[in-house]
């Protein structure tokens, strides 16, 4: 059974930073796609970055980049995103995916919010 479960949200001031952890079962994270994407209230969930299975990352919104950094621990089976100088504007629930043929899962997310 592929499950993900995401952790690490929270509250926190703004400039602050948290670390966001998926924990992945029943699939392989160096052989997946895996991406965290967040959902902002009253708005459509976005694609914040994104690790394949060759390594190659990319970060989907210019307002994270230099900010946040995803990456991942193959004998953990985990995916990680450490933000860092977190804006109000990051608010949301951030969830992680795990792609390949076959599969297309999604944890249940983890609540982020900033403010003072």
């Amino acid at each position: 059974q592929v499950q993900l479960v995401e952790s690490g949200g929270g509250l926190v001031q703004p400039g602050g930073s948290l670390r966001l952890s998926c924990a992945a079962s029943g699939i392989t994270v160096s052989t997946s796609t895996m991406s965290w994407y967040r959902q902002a209230p009253g708005k459509q969930r976005e694609l914040v970055a994104r690790i394949d299975s060759a390594g190659s990352i990319s970060y989907s919104a210019d307002s994270v980049k230099g900010r946040f950094t995803i990456f991942s621990d193959n004998a953990k089976n985990t995916l990680t995103l450490q933000m860092n100088r977190l804006k109000p504007e990051d608010t949301g629930r951030y969830y992680c995916n795990a792609y390949n043929l076959g599969y297309d899962c999604w944890g249940r997310g983890t609540q982020v919010t900033v403010s003072s």
